[in-house]
């Protein structure tokens, strides 16, 4: 699981690719549908704010009225010294009246209206019941699908030659897609896992890991262009099989390259492996047999022999190669007993070509793929194992020892279209 996730991770160019494109696809003359709601045999329940309102209102005590005292009369005024007399025919004036005294109300507020004012305040209108919350526009979930038709089928089949699937096997796992479907409405994550299912079934026949023999020494020869990855591979190769248990010897076949030699050297030093080298610019083909000989006296599980980087078009190179494998044959006729031919997951539909000539000149017998972290080309596998059938031994997704692991077929499925676990 730890690797799937690394994998699906790394693989983020492949997978968004494909993502985007179905995205495209099922939104152009999709349609919007409201997803059913789950339903569950559960007794509604009040909601947060409803609960700690029912806790406040029990907890809090009925206030007791509150007293206010009357306030005393004011003190009538005294009444003032009569006027002098007035003349006669003018009415006197009349006395004041005592004013009633006003009533003056409390202007404090009980001390559970602001609490419950405040909590009241949050609690929102009460929905009717588990239907009412199901059918509230808020929970109410859409989903696009678009039907499954000659049109999708097209745009889907350009989609996956874009991941670099090739033309055959795009046209096959869209045809199996399809079996059954015409008609229905699909979504993005059921054209995912419709389309996973396709890609793990042409996969599963063709992974496996490599075969370990009791014959001593196991001859590996590993070969691939420029670039590919083959050093690196060794040495995480040899690493795993020495902490498996195997006693592992490397020869530096790549002569014309010091930093190849160099790199095998720390690999070695890593996994306590020796490393047999020769001279810069000797003869690989030499160097294989001195080191099947000396693999041979020290009693050695595997022999991995490194080969320099040649293009498929350059026969003088591609020629060399043919004559390492002729050499080593006169030392052991069964030998090489595994050709691991490296590929690099960037080259796209280039590396269907190199395959066929490798396979020709020096009896492929199982492939690693590299740098599927670095590209959008990663369904070049599928069409690889849909086409020559050969073996697909570990894939890698980075510079680290732990980059590298066994191919399982459903964890790069799903990576690849971008289906979590």
């Amino acid at each position: 699981m730890a690797f799937f996730k690394k994998l699906k991770d790394r693989m983020f160019k492949s997978s968004a690719k494909i993502d985007k494109g179905l995205d495209a696809i099922v939104s152009d003359g999709g349609e919007e549908d409201i997803a059913a709601p789950v339903e569950e045999n559960i007794e509604p329940q009040p909601t947060a704010t409803e609960a700690n309102v029912e806790a406040i209102i029990d907890s809090v005590p009925d206030p007791e009225p509150e007293i206010v005292p009357e306030p005393e009369p004011e003190p009538e005024p005294e009444p003032e010294p009569e006027p002098e007399p007035e003349p006669e025919n003018i009415a006197p004036a009349p006395k004041p009246q005592a004013v009633a005294p006003s009533v003056t109300l409390s202007t404090e507020i009980s001390p559970v209206a602001p609490l419950l004012a405040e909590t009241v305040t949050d609690v929102p209108e009460k929905k009717s019941g588990l239907l009412g919350r199901l059918f509230s526009a808020a929970d109410k979930k859409t989903v696009v699908r678009r039907t499954l038709d000659d049109d999708m089928l097209e745009q889907l089949e350009e989609l996956l030659i874009s991941a670099d699937m090739g033309v055959d096997t795009a046209l096959r796992v869209t045809a199996n897609m399809a079996e059954g479907r015409i008609g229905k409405k699909l979504s993005v994550d059921e054209i995912k896992s419709l389309m996973a299912t396709e890609v793990s079934r042409i996969m599963e026949p063709v992974a496996r890991p490599m075969p370990l023999y009791t014959h001593k020494p196991q001859v590996v020869l590993v070969v691939g262009v420029n670039g590919s990855g083959k050093t690196t591979t060794i040495g995480k190769l040899a690493s795993q099989f020495k902490a498996a248990g195997k006693s592992v010897v490397i020869a530096a076949g790549d002569t014309f390259r010091a930093a190849a030699v160099e790199q095998l050297q720390v690999w070695g030093d890593r996994a306590g492996v020796p490393v047999l080298t020769a001279p810069e610019g000797s003869d690989p083909a030499s160097l294989a047999f001195d080191a099947m000989t000396k693999a041979e006296a020290d009693g050695a599980d595997l022999l991995m022999i490194d080969t320099a980087g040649r293009l498929q078009n350059r026969s003088d190179l591609m020629e060399e190669l043919s004559k390492i494998v002729r050499v080593i044959r006169k030392k052991d006729p069964d030998a090489p007993h595994n050709t691991l031919l490296v590929l690099d997951a960037t080259t796209g539909q280039n590396a269907v070509q190199q395959v066929k000539v490798f396979q020709d000149l020096a009896d492929v017998t199982g492939l690693v793929m590299t740098k599927l972290d670095g590209t959008a080309k990663g369904g070049v596998l599928v069409a690889l194992a849909d086409k020559f059938g050969l073996p697909i031994h570990a894939i890698g997704v980075g510079e680290q020892i732990d980059d590298l692991a066994p191919f399982d077929p459903d964890d790069f499925a799903k990576a690849l279209v971008g289906i979590d676990t």
